[in-house]
């Protein structure tokens, strides 16, 4: 090889390689990416919110009448037996401290009835001594009628003034029982707290009994005190017969129906039980969430179907997560809920052709929070990217991070 030939030769080739290495450097890389297969098998639809658990049929106890509560002796959890266990013993209240001028106006009530009663007893005895009088007469007049002395109408008058006399002591003598009465019931008034009552403590109590069988829920007076009537005092049901109530948004109740499907899990359990919607009820209400804003929401009401030995340690008042199946489907064509993405009016994926991504447009039907139903637009098996971001476009070289 000549000289000259040498001289342009290594130049050239260097400045080749220089191009070349500019090119690889500069030229668009493959975008790593995951990619996933549509494929096809069942997909389930759920409405999913925090539920509590509940006794179907609770009773609250209160005191029918008002007085002072002893204290009570049972636990929560005891059994109770209707009409047999005692919940409650009331006993009268102490009475209420007097001021001055209420003292003073039932000690002139005393002082009233106690004159009230001297006069009724001076009656009584003006009348006991008529009657004593009216007697002596008759049985003097008597005798004297036998002998023909006087006549017999003068006898009979005697026997009336009598018997009109011995009326009007047994008058006078029911007025003085009256008047006993009166002041007995104007000393009472003027008893102060703490004084000795006159009735034996067994005579004057009222227990309160069971209403049906099952075991003490909540003691919600258990000291002792003064109550007034209705006041609570003890909540008893059946543990083992629960209902579940979940306050779903009105948006989701309105999906729900009697008779959907439950699962529900976070119970506490080893597995999820099964449930089914007995009731939405048709009254809404505001809710304040946690964040401050007010939500509308709805009760549902929901029965667990599982037998009782599946969910035995569940009790009133307990949290439990609730999805309720609104729709389900054995075998539908579907794809993760992260590869679809909106694109105008309608939804669309990018599919994977021969390292390319291309962006195709799908029509979707019945979703949750991981699948979503394909209706049209792509085959079993096609691939297509999940999690697609800015750096993905129609046309995109793609490759797969599984290869890297």
């Amino acid at each position: 090889m000549n000289s000259p030939v040498r001289k342009w030769m290594f130049p050239a080739l260097a400045g080749g390689l220089v191009v070349a290495g500019l090119v690889y450097a500069f030229w668009p890389q493959p975008v790593p990416v995951d990619i996933s297969l549509v494929d096809r098998g069942p997909l389930t639809v759920t409405v999913e919110d925090e539920g509590e658990t509940r006794v179907r049929e609770n009773y609250l106890v209160s005191a029918p009448l008002p007085g002072r509560v002893l204290r009570f002796d049972g636990d929560v959890g005891d059994p109770v037996q209707a009409g047999v266990t005692p919940l409650a013993t009331i006993r009268p209240s102490d009475p209420a401290f007097l001021d001055q001028r209420t003292r003073s106006e039932l000690e002139a009530a005393v002082k009233a009835a106690e004159a009230g009663r001297t006069q009724t007893a001076a009656e009584l005895a003006k009348l006991e001594a008529a009657f004593d009088f009216a007697e002596a007469e008759y049985k003097r007049a008597k005798p004297l009628a036998e002998q023909g002395t006087i006549s017999q109408s003068r006898l009979d008058r005697a026997l009336m003034e009598m018997r009109t006399q011995a009326a009007s002591v047994q008058t006078a003598t029911a007025n003085l029982a009256v008047r006993d009465f009166e002041l007995e019931r104007a000393r009472a008034a003027l008893l102060d707290p703490g004084a000795p009552a006159s009735t034996p403590p067994d005579t004057c109590c009222f227990i309160v009994t069971a209403p049906v069988s099952g075991r003490i829920l909540r003691i919600l007076h258990e000291s002792e005190s003064v109550v007034t009537a209705g006041t609570p005092l003890i909540e008893i049901g059946d543990p083992a017969d629960l209902e579940i109530v979940a306050d779903l948004l009105s948006t989701d109740a309105v999906q729900a129906s009697e008779g959907d499907a439950v699962i529900i899990d976070d119970w506490g359990g080893g597995k999820p039980l099964n449930g089914v919607v007995k009731r939405v009820e048709p009254f809404g209400f505001t809710k304040v969430s946690t964040l401050g804003i007010e939500e509308q929401r709805v009760n549902v009401v929901i029965d667990i179907t599982d037998p009782h030995e599946n969910w035995q340690r569940l009790g009133h008042g307990y949290r439990v997560d609730v999805r309720i199946v609104i729709w389900q489907a054995e075998d539908v064509l579907r794809v993760p809920l992260s590869a679809i993405f909106r694109q105008g009016p309608d939804w669309a994926v990018y599919v994977v052709e021969n390292g390319y991504a291309t962006m195709r447009r799908i029509e979707v039907g019945q979703m949750n929070t991981h699948l979503v139903e394909v209706l049209g637009g792509l085959q079993h098996n096609d691939a297509i990217i999940l999690h697609p971001g800015d750096r993905i476009t129609d046309g995109t070289r793609v490759t797969s991070r599984d290869t890297l």
